[in-house]
């Protein structure tokens, strides 16, 4: 079966899932989330992109990137991906592929889906109970985004920009945001563009993407047709 095309625009924000293989944890201790993110900060200079939000769980990892331009996020991901399991192998004397297959990716409108991602993404281990809040879980990006830590791995977005006219009222503004539960449906929401690698956004955002990729953006209702990839 072919594989499905990314849409890949620069400027663009992208939400990506990397999973272990089988679904077999990619980190076993601390000390290998340190080289994941060391990796990732190198590879972040080396193509261009910048990060904005991010979560280490025990099997997989969720990202929300932008690249800087057409490719750099393939190339990074293949690369950093690359260099992480070699050093994971090497470290615990394993050999074989550490992924599960390609990373997925969807483009996310820089709007209020952006900021949705977001918090979807720091609230993984709430989700997971593993965590009773975000701010309790130490390998995610909201630490930094509350303004309770500093995170080199980061860049602000114009939307967290835009949450206030300094870096105090912003991580106010952003913590708010997590006083109420994201709701089910757009949980959904992000999990079937995701799945799928559309494009998250309002239905002009969609005409937008296709009309400059040439690709259809919108996710597939669930159900139809019954031999296609479905939301879950």
């Amino acid at each position: 079966m072919a594989r499905h095309p990314r849409s890949d625009l620069p400027g663009i924000p992208q939400h990506i899932v990397q999973r272990g293989n089988n679904r077999l944890p990619c980190f076993l201790d601390d000390e290998d989330r340190q080289h994941y993110l060391q990796c990732l900060l190198e590879a972040l200079a080396r193509f261009g992109c910048q990060l904005h939000a991010y979560v280490l769980m025990d099997n997989h990892v969720h990202l929300l990137m932008t690249p800087g331009e057409v490719g750099a996020m393939s190339r990074l991901m293949h690369t950093f991906a690359r260099n992480y399991a070699g050093l994971f192998n090497h470290r615990h004397g394993r050999t074989g592929t550490l992924w599960e297959g390609r990373y997925k990716a969807c483009l996310v409108a820089s709007d209020a889906y952006f900021l949705a991602c977001s918090r979807y993404i720091e609230l993984n281990p709430v989700r997971a109970w593993i965590a009773a809040q975000p701010a309790d879980y130490p390998w995610s990006s909201h630490r930094a985004n509350v303004g309770r830590a500093c995170d080199p791995l980061l860049s602000p977005h114009a939307c967290y920009l835009a949450l206030g006219p300094d870096p105090e009222s912003r991580a106010m503004a952003y913590r708010s945001l997590f006083d109420e539960a994201l709701a089910d449906d757009m949980v959904a929401e992000i999990r079937c563009y995701l799945r799928q690698q559309r494009a998250l956004g309002s239905d002009r955002f969609r005409e937008w993407v296709e009309a400059r990729t040439g690709r259809f953006a919108t996710a597939r209702p669930p159900g139809r047709p019954p031999q296609s990839s479905n939301c879950p």
